[in-house]
């Protein structure tokens, strides 16, 4: 048994335990058992009774409002377990901070993240704030509108409907973010030669509507990713890279990211992938295997997404992953996706109907084909040394061919 990012040990009673009871209350809920040591020893409580009283008194005396919490006391070892419960009253606060859980620890939340929780509470997001900004023009999503749904001028109603405005407080910040001219970090995108050295166009892409955003985005993409080909009496028109699966993935990184962080969507073209990454980490609630996993439609930003899903950019929630990997059915790399708590990042590779591997390559690639998982593993039964297995393990990775996983003596790679 070990601690995680939902259970923490404590050998005795501490005061230092309600700053995790504080993070449980405010991010998805834990429990704390007494009574075990850092190491996952069982000791046990003296007088869990008691105990158990004491812990009550000390969350009743820390918190108002007071989380809802449960005690249990196990009758033969005398741990004494405290579930504790997400709570609807957040933030919660121990000693006027607010705290969460960061895998097996318990640290302060950040002002920004402390302004999340705040509005969380107030059942609100940042899109739906009252824009500082109120006088904004909608040219660019009236044309989309007018093309897509067939919808006249835009009127007060219209932007009632979207969500967009409301009555008391004017326009919110989804407003502001669809507008002609917008105040927030936009798309950044560099088109790579050989090396990251070598940079053929650099193109950042800001305070303009986030649908010209995309469409600037896209048209960048075309340039460098498709060409024509003609056939006979025919033009047909060649994907090095698959657009919808570029598509998706530029419009989850604009509907899923966090716009109260002042950083840009980052676009990196290489020759053989390209690379978004998207400020924010994954919405509340989503780990990164629900998240992999697909069909869980989580928003960060609901309003923008059903503009988008509205004028057809997006056409399920949820499915977002599933589309990408369908375009890649039948290729020899796959797209990598990494999630951590700030950035989402996706990896298209180029299409690649053949194995391009060279064969020491394709060596490693056919042993972790086989399920040796470890490069340790891999080396014992290859005919070179393990700085060069490592190497090669590296460059799978990158171009997709192999997926890894963990970190030191844990990394595993898999296909």
């Amino acid at each position: 048994m070990k601690e995680n990012k939902d259970t923490e040990f404590y050998e005795v009673i501490s005061e230092d335990c309600l700053k995790t009871v504080c993070a449980f209350a405010n991010f998805n809920g834990g429990k704390i058992l007494f009574g075990i040591a850092d190491d996952g020893t069982v000791k046990g409580i003296d007088n869990p009774q008691e105990c158990c009283l004491e812990i009550e008194n000390k969350i009743n005396d820390s918190f108002k409002p007071i989380p809802e919490h449960s005690l249990s006391i196990d009758a033969k070892t005398n741990v004494i377990t405290l579930c504790v419960k997400e709570g609807i009253d957040k933030p919660y606060l121990y000693k006027a901070k607010s705290y969460k859980r960061n895998d097996s620890v318990t640290v302060e939340l950040a002002p920004l993240e402390l302004k999340r929780l705040i509005m969380a509470g107030m059942n609100l997001t940042f899109e739906e704030l009252p824009s500082a900004i109120q006088e904004l023009k909608f040219s660019y999503l009236d044309e989309k509108l007018k093309n897509e749904l067939d919808l006249s001028l835009i009127n007060i109603d219209t932007l009632k409907t979207l969500e967009l405005y409301h009555k008391d407080e004017g326009y919110n910040q989804a407003a502001l973010l669809l507008s002609d001219n917008n105040t927030f970090c936009g798309i950044d995108i560099a088109k790579f030669g050989e090396s990251i050295s070598i940079i053929k166009e650099r193109n950042t892409i800001e305070k303009e509507s986030i649908l010209k955003q995309f469409d600037d985005a896209m048209v960048m993409f075309k340039r460098y990713y498709q060409y024509e080909e003609i056939k006979t009496a025919y033009r047909k028109t060649v994907e090095i890279l698959p657009e919808n699966a570029f598509r998706e993935a530029l419009v989850n990184a604009i509907i899923h990211r966090a716009w109260d962080v002042k950083a840009c969507i980052n676009v990196a073209m290489f020759e053989d992938r390209i690379e978004i990454t998207s400020p924010g980490g994954l919405p509340q609630g989503l780990d990164e295997s629900k998240y992999l996993k697909g069909g869980v439609s989580i928003l960060k930003n609901r309003i923008l997404g059903s503009v988008f899903y509205r004028l057809h950019l997006i056409e399920h929630f949820g499915s977002g992953v599933k589309r990408i990997m369908d375009e890649y059915i039948g290729n020899m790399t796959k797209p990598q996706f990494f999630c951590s708590e700030n950035a989402v990042k996706v990896i298209l590779p180029v299409l690649k109907q053949d194995n391009l591997l060279t064969p020491d390559e394709n060596s490693v690639y056919t042993l972790v084909k086989k399920g040796y998982a470890s490069s340790t593993d891999i080396t014992k039964n290859c005919p070179f040394g393990k700085n060069k297995v490592v190497n090669i393990l590296k460059v799978l990775v990158t171009q997709g061919y192999i997926r890894q996983t963990g970190n030191g003596r844990g990394t595993r790679y898999s296909l």
